[in-house]
């Protein structure tokens, strides 16, 4: 895909699927518990930079196996069942999400199970870097049902050619992911109080969902028409 195609695209996937309810609960849970741990703010910055680089770390490495599965597949001539069943699956979730928007909570869902949320409130007991990393790494793969949708379609357009571009475009990516998080983090080292920002992610989730799911649906139908149906753009 040229690229100026595929850095708008790429641009515009992130900046959406960074506003995603999911990683931004998780993140004032856990400053919420860092800070009944330790009043020091400058604790919670460090502790919480190493969960968001956790996260960013975990989210690239997941994405590279995923633009190197598929690009093998393609290489093998599988392009168009790549194109067909992502763009397929991409755009299932992308209702599930418009779902939530009008009738959040029932049905089908892509937000983090009961069960990892448990798990991620034990964790979160005992506060450390190491902790940290742990915290990150196991969310950053529990969450991907939750968050996975735009990333698994810019990977599937990233596969296409898997060069050095590829790659940076998905650090990229998730530099823009892990953007959000790094702004509320720094509100909550300022004085920022975490209640009211669970209150706005509360009062904007089905905005967010929205969004997503309509980037999803998009995404999708773009990935059959360039894969499956020769879109060449």
């Amino acid at each position: 895909m040229p690229t100026e195609i595929t850095l708008p695209v790429v641009l515009v996937a992130a900046a959406i699927d960074s506003i995603n309810p999911c990683a931004i609960g998780v993140l004032l849970f856990l400053a919420t518990v860092m800070l009944k741990v330790s009043s020091q703010r400058g604790a919670l910055l460090r502790l919480g930079m190493v969960y968001i680089t956790t996260v960013y770390v975990v989210y690239t490495l997941s994405g590279l196996g995923l633009i190197w599965f598929q690009y093998e597949l393609i290489q093998r001539g599988f392009a168009e069942i790549i194109g067909t069943t992502v763009g397929a699956l991409v755009v299932a979730l992308g209702l599930v999400e418009i779902k939530e928007f009008f009738w959040y909570g029932t049905g089908i869902s892509l937000e983090i199970p009961p069960r990892y949320k448990e798990k991620i409130m034990e964790m979160a007991q005992t506060i450390s870097a190491p902790g940290m990393v742990t915290i990150g790494g196991f969310v950053a793969l529990v969450e991907l049902p939750c968050t996975g949708g735009p990333y698994l379609a810019i990977t599937a357009i990233l596969a296409k050619s898997f060069d050095v571009k590829a790659f940076l475009y998905l650090l990229l990516y998730n530099g823009i992911f892990v953007l959000p998080l790094m702004v509320i983090l720094l509100m909550i080292y300022f004085g920022t109080a975490t209640l009211r920002l669970k209150k706005w992610r509360e009062t904007k989730r089905k905005w967010m969902n929205l969004a997503s799911g309509l980037l999803m649906i998009v995404l999708g139908v773009f990935l059959i028409f360039y894969y499956a149906l020769g879109w060449h753009l």
